[in-house]
């Protein structure tokens, strides 16, 4: 048990039955009043945030939780298939709990969080930018670069990204994860 001096960014608590991981917090001590904790929460199973005050000396009760790298295998109906990469055991993880999965290309390196006591897999988290080849798109046209529009691709994955005019097929662009926006193009 801890109580709200312990919060911190990253801390896995357990609150009202369900695991949050805490994104932000702020200790609050307003000139009337006790002292309170407003902090945003993320929901480890579906990725929700919420907005939660913790009054004075309130015991959050903490969880461990372990991040451990998985090689991504292949895709088996609705879930997916990784590898751990120092003891080569396989699990399947659901899809909900990988953001942007469809960014994932075979044999690329993911973090996946573990509940330490029951080894139940929390979400999956991918790195922040993959480099990924773009089979199809719409042909540039020639002086259609003054603004700074935008053209649907389709990437090795299957998966659709808005990229700038001037990228055509077989060239390669690395792709934020987090947001599916266009970073750069690979030479």
């Amino acid at each position: 048990m801890a109580d709200t001096s312990d919060l911190r960014n990253g801390l896995c608590i357990e609150l009202d039955g369900k695991l949050y991981t805490v994104v932000n917090f702020l200790h609050v001590k307003p000139g009337k009043g006790p002292a309170f904790v407003r902090t945003k929460l993320k929901n480890l199973e579906n990725g929700k945030t919420i907005e939660y005050i913790f009054h004075g000396d309130v015991k959050i009760k903490t969880v461990r939780i372990e991040r451990r790298q998985y090689q991504y295998l292949y895709r088996e109906g609705d879930s997916f298939v990784f590898m751990n990469t120092e003891t080569y055991d396989q699990i399947n993880i659901e899809g909900n709990l990988i953001e942007n999965n469809d960014l994932m290309k075979e044999g690329q390196l993911v973090d996946i969080t573990f509940h330490a006591e029951t080894e139940k897999p929390l979400q999956a988290e991918m790195p922040p930018y993959v480099e990924l080849e773009v089979t199809y798109t719409e042909p540039g046209v020639k002086g259609d670069t003054a603004t700074n529009a935008m053209k649907p691709a389709t990437v090795e994955t299957g998966a659709t990204v808005m990229v700038p005019l001037f990228i055509n097929a077989g060239e390669r662009i690395k792709v934020d994860t987090r947001d599916r926006s266009y970073g750069e193009r690979i030479k």
